[in-house]
């Protein structure tokens, strides 16, 4: 049974390496993906850098909603606005989503909500550095076929952290040996043993959330645009004279201390006005997307809510990956833990490659030795 095991965890790593040697990487860079957009675009991603502080403090209010939509709107016609990210710390800049016209192509533009300044034009969901990486790690840049690829790159890699620590579970005992001094062999195992016993953890989240999603993304893929016919927007779905602010100040009526992070439009003709965001809770993993709140986009009538304080287990438990995937969960020294483990599939791939070549070569010599001695 272990010898079974080895050689699918050996098959199975040897089938996934180069994915994973570009999902690892990108995944332990984009555990700071804020922070590197504001040290590359500080123009569009923080307010501040477009005023004064002293500006910035003095607006100490947002403005309207609608004004900020309808600008956009105004200045770029042929878009709809598909969603908006919501935020309000006096430091970074609100984002929008269009849609163009009869397509189904996405952008993105930067807000100054304070201002209602636009801080960019609209550009791809993959135009910037981050966003491109982003669409590596996630999709490999293969679109659809890239979700395919990476739901099934992200189960395997979920089999080679539990197979890893079935195989090696007794290394434990020597866990911080590592045999410099005898061969090469010897000490690539150690140091394979070592990093995969000690990130399984880390890897086993990694892998299971992301393949979480991956396989939700290709059911909804599968059944949204393969099946269906994807919709194209040509004009708002929703009741123009509906005010959207009015219903972003009526949030905390429906759910306490509720602060809204992003908004979703209707782009679709089933769909209505959905805010999401977080509130006031212990529980360190809820995301800033944890709680929704759904209005109707003809009348603005609250016809929906969810409020993760008192949701299923399942949410709460669906909902947490997010902050587990990124390591966001506790602040500064969780996403340098998570961007370093992250990047241990990275070493377990050359090492297992090492170490896998080596066997092979040293079984081909075996074998030619004893065809030498049948021959002879």
């Amino acid at each position: 049974m272990r010898k079974k095991l080895y050689k699918w965890h050996s098959i199975g790593a040897l089938f996934a390496m180069l994915p994973l040697l570009l999902i690892s990487l990108t995944g332990s860079i984009l555990v700071f993906k804020v922070e590197l957009d504001t040290l590359l675009m500080p123009d569009k991603m923080q307010v501040t850098s477009n005023n004064s502080a002293t500006d910035v403090t003095r607006a100490s209010e947002r403005m309207s909603l609608d004004f900020l939509m309808a600008k956009v709107k105004s200045t770029y016609p042929e878009h709809e606005i598909g969603s908006w990210e919501i935020f309000d710390d006096k430091s970074r800049t609100d984002a929008a989503y269009l849609i163009k016209h009869y397509t189904t192509q996405w952008s993105k533009i930067y807000v100054n909500q304070y201002t209602g300044e636009l801080l960019s034009t609209p550009v791809g969901l993959s135009d910037d550095l981050t966003d491109w990486l982003l669409d590596l790690h996630y999709k490999l840049l293969l679109e659809t076929n890239g979700m395919f690829l990476g739901a099934i790159v992200s189960i395997l890699l979920l089999f080679l952290g539990i197979s890893g620590i079935v195989l090696y579970r007794k290394f434990w005992v020597n866990f911080f040996t590592l045999r410099f001094k005898l061969a090469r062999r010897i000490f690539f195992s150690d140091l394979h043993k070592m990093i995969g016993i000690s990130s399984s953890p880390v890897i086993i989240i990694l892998a299971f959330t992301g393949a979480w999603w991956n396989v939700s993304e290709v059911i909804h893929e599968v059944s949204e645009h393969i099946i269906e016919e994807p919709y194209l927007m040509a004009k708002p779905l929703h009741n123009q004279d509906l005010s959207i602010q009015s219903l972003l100040d009526r949030n905390k009526e429906t759910i306490q201390d509720f602060e809204a992070t992003y908004l979703l439009m209707p782009y679709e003709p089933e769909m209505n006005i959905l805010f999401y965001g977080k509130v006031d809770s212990p529980n360190p993993l809820n995301s800033d997307y944890s709680s929704t709140i759904t209005y109707d986009k003809n009348s603005g009538k609250m016809i929906d809510y969810l409020d993760v304080r008192t949701s299923s287990a399942a949410h709460v438990s669906v909902d947490s990956f997010r902050k587990l995937h990124f390591g966001h969960f506790a602040g500064l020294p969780s996403k340098i833990i998570w961007c370093v483990l992250g990047l241990s599939p990275s070493i377990l791939a050359f090492t297992g490659l090492y170490l896998y070549l080596y066997k092979n070569r040293n079984r081909k010599a075996s074998k030619l030795v004893k065809l030498k001695r049948a021959v002879s």
